[in-house]
């Protein structure tokens, strides 16, 4: 399919070819929701965590005889019912992390290049730069083109003055090719790709 290359002043610059098989897929919402469980789970730190009864340190003794007090047997201060004692089923630190195999994974990235696509909130633009890359100067680029909030996806390398100027403006963000994933394509509105982070998907997902 083809569709129109622009410039971040809103200018006409070609025509570009998109592979049906990687922008034209069938949107399957189950996978999409799978991949982004997947990535969102990744992602926790999992570093949670209680001491349990048998990781308190202090006295083995029976607190208090058996018999005759009038109180509740004890026979341990470690007790999760006594105060200073241990927790019971506390959490501990785990790895939230699961597997989804490549096929889904790319399967996924298709998807949701496919569904931007199909919504027509996917944008190609010649490339992410410009001379006087001052934050000021962008947010009055993305006002006019209509982007409050959007991805922008550059080549291998994100222009440094850019990604500068791009970093205090919110609801935007700004990737490398190689960091185009399901999760932040889904999360902002509009999707825009330069020439060569869309030749760069398409070799990746072809």
């Amino acid at each position: 399919m083809k569709t129109k290359v622009i410039t971040l002043d809103n200018k006409a610059a070609g025509e570009i070819e998109l592979a049906d098989e990687v922008f034209g897929a069938r949107v399957r919402r189950d996978i999409l929701a799978r991949m982004v469980n997947y990535q969102l789970a990744k992602r926790r730190a999992g570093t949670a965590s209680t001491k349990a009864r048998a990781d308190i340190r202090g006295t083995t003794a029976k607190p208090f005889r058996q018999k005759g007090t009038g109180r509740a047997r004890q026979g341990s201060k470690k007790a999760p019912n006594l105060r200073g004692g241990g927790v019971a089923f506390g959490p501990h630190r785990r790895d939230f992390a699961h597997k989804l195999t490549k096929k889904v994974r790319r399967m996924a990235m298709r998807c949701a290049l496919s569904a931007k696509q199909a919504e027509g909130k996917l944008v190609i633009i010649k490339d992410a730069a410009f001379k006087d890359a001052k934050t000021k100067t962008l947010v009055g680029k993305l006002a006019k083109l209509g982007w409050a909030n959007a991805l922008i996806v550059a080549g291998p390398q994100v222009d440094e003055s850019f990604a500068r100027a791009a970093a205090n403006i919110p609801n935007l963000d700004v990737l490398p090719c190689q960091g185009a994933n399901v999760y932040d394509i889904l999360r902002r509105d509009h999707l825009v790709l330069t020439t060569d982070a869309v030749a760069a998907l398409e070799a990746r997902l072809k």
